[in-house]
């Protein structure tokens, strides 16, 4: 479990460099969703700085591997609440997500699938839970922070289409600001920044341009991170979750786990509408198939590679 805790705490490092780059993922993973104003981007910076110093304020004062994220998430959510109150953001209340975007525990649902094909049971399912857990603490704050002033999640599509060049940079900020999250070498970050780009280019083309699923694009885009991060990572002795996860974390449907914990919230306080009951079988389905498709897309080809180079291995010795 020692490993598990560690993501549960704030990364080492000073407290301005993990605020700066919490707000910065948060901006570029609203661009990637297709935010349109300065002052929403203003907000959503707001909303992750005044999360990450509450992080970090936590901290040190409480164990609670759920207390910091459903503490971010609840500033977030309050920040999204104000904002669509007084009109200063669109309907796909992205000042109060995206904040909340960088809290999601991706490395653990990918850990946990890699843990699981490896018959790993017990660790695959320990972070698994561990995964579920953190997403319920920070679907709680968001959702609380939104209540708290009368606002909802909207049953709205989650993001609209940005250009090639928005979705590229914005990809590489997002990959960088994760990779300070995950403690990365300066010397790795040059690979997952440069690899999770293409990746997201790729993925771009992918859904625009082919009209392929949310989840195929995802695979893909995974996939190709896998292939050319796997050998890296092995020859130059990188750890693979370190750069590859990094590479695609910010793929993980964080925005479809809010809206499916949103709509079961509404299920039960009676909103039992069909586009309400649609919209959260299809969140909840879009989810499952893009954790599934981003976990086979990286894992396959680790395990190829690492198969393949232990049987070279053997017959050279």
């Amino acid at each position: 479990m020692a490993a598990i805790d560690t993501i549960a705490k704030a990364p080492p490092g000073p407290t301005w460099l993990f605020a700066l780059a919490a707000v910065v993922g948060a901006v570029a993973l609203a661009v990637l969703f297709g935010v349109q104003h300065l002052h929403a981007a203003v907000l959503i910076f707001i909303g992750a700085a005044a999360g990450a110093i509450a992080r970090r304020a936590l901290a040190h004062h409480s164990t609670n591997i759920f207390l910091q994220p459903f503490g971010a998430a609840l500033i977030a959510g309050v920040v999204g609440a104000l904002a669509a109150r007084y009109e200063l953001s669109s309907s796909l209340r992205l000042v109060a997500v995206c904040p909340c975007m960088v809290l999601v525990p991706g490395p653990h649902f990918l850990n946990g699938m890699l843990d699981l094909i490896r018959g790993r049971i017990n660790l695959g399912a320990t972070r698994l839970i561990y995964a579920v857990l953190v997403v319920v603490a920070i679907s709680v704050g968001l959702l609380l922070g939104l209540a708290l002033l009368g606002v909802s999640l909207p049953v709205d599509p989650v993001g609209r289409t940005v250009p090639l060049w928005h979705d590229v940079i914005a990809a590489g900020l997002a990959v960088a600001c994760y990779s300070v999250f995950f403690s990365t070498p300066l010397r790795m970050l040059p690979w997952p920044v440069v690899v999770g780009t293409v990746a997201h280019a790729l993925r771009w083309v992918g859904l625009i341009v082919f009209g392929a699923s949310a989840a195929t694009g995802a695979f893909v885009a995974c996939l190709i991170v896998g292939v050319i991060l796997a050998p890296v990572s092995r020859r130059w002795h990188m750890p693979f979750t370190a750069i590859g996860f990094a590479s695609v974390v910010s793929m993980m449907p964080g925005v479809f786990m809010f809206r499916v914990a949103s709509g079961l919230v509404h299920l039960i306080h009676g909103l039992r509408t069909s586009e309400l009951m649609d919209a959260t079988v299809v969140d909840g389905s879009v989810t499952i198939l893009i954790i599934f498709a981003m976990s086979f897309g990286l894992i396959v080809p680790k395990l190829m590679i690492d198969y393949f180079s232990e049987k070279v291995t053997e017959t050279e010795s």
